[in-house]
């Protein structure tokens, strides 16, 4: 382990920058779902092929390569709307964070979105009736019965899409982002031992998957513990 030694410091920020790539993207991950699923669940035919294009579009290319397209496309167009303004301008560059960021929540969200348009057609029209005669107006019928029945049918698929998340966050290296695998490569070319650097990612990327898994088994234990009285 001494090919370690001088690096940890550069681990430790390099997983700091993962956790906050992950929260950010965890974040407009459900956003764009939740977007998609509304579109998709939609009566206006604009909006379900909007849906349908997003999910088609994001699943069916290479992640990797919408990274680079994301990056380096955004950085062209925000270079040509400067431009109008300021003809000095030559290249604006875009921060690898928010590119990445953006990039991997899309990919994701693309999936959550079928995800979440499932979970919401499987929110049973008893529970949904029975709110009603309590008197609950649609406003409380939607977040305390539909949203809430919901998210239970969802988290067991939404906790892979958090594992894909955090294991997507791995690809934003090829943009520069200095993460662990970009901290691993930096290694490697000082100490010329690929197998330790390679490693010690991964042990901790398994760090976060097992503390996302725990979370998540959490969560649906709690989310069924009424399913559980009830027997």
């Amino acid at each position: 382990m001494d090919v370690l030694t001088g690096w940890w410091d550069d681990f430790f920020w390099g997983s700091v920058v993962v956790a906050q790539v992950f929260l950010a993207s965890l974040v407009l991950m459900v956003i764009f779902g939740l977007l998609g699923a509304a579109a998709k669940l939609s009566s206006n035919r604009i909006f379900q092929k909007i849906a349908n294009g997003y999910t088609i579009v994001f699943r069916g290319t290479p992640e990797i390569l919408v990274i680079l397209l994301l990056y380096f496309g955004s950085a062209i167009a925000l270079t040509a709307i400067a431009q109008v303004f300021n003809p000095e301008i030559k290249f604006l560059d875009v921060p690898p964070f928010w590119a990445g960021t953006i990039a991997i929540a899309l990919i994701v969200g693309s999936y959550a979105t079928e995800t979440f348009r499932g979970a919401f057609l499987g929110v049973k029209p008893g529970s949904i009736e029975a709110a009603q005669a309590l008197g609950m107006n649609g406003f409380q019928v939607f977040f305390y019965v539909r949203v809430a029945e919901m998210w239970r049918l969802a988290l067991p698929a939404f906790g892979n899409h958090m594992l894909s998340l955090i294991k997507d966050t791995a690809l934003i290296s090829i943009i520069g982002l200095n993460e662990t695998l970009f901290v691993a490569k930096q290694a490697i070319a000082t100490t010329g031992a690929p197998f330790i650097m390679y490693i010690m990612v991964g042990v901790i990327y398994l760090g976060f998957s097992t503390v996302i898994t725990l979370t998540v088994m959490t969560l649906e234990y709690y989310g069924t513990r009424h399913m559980r009285s009830a027997t």
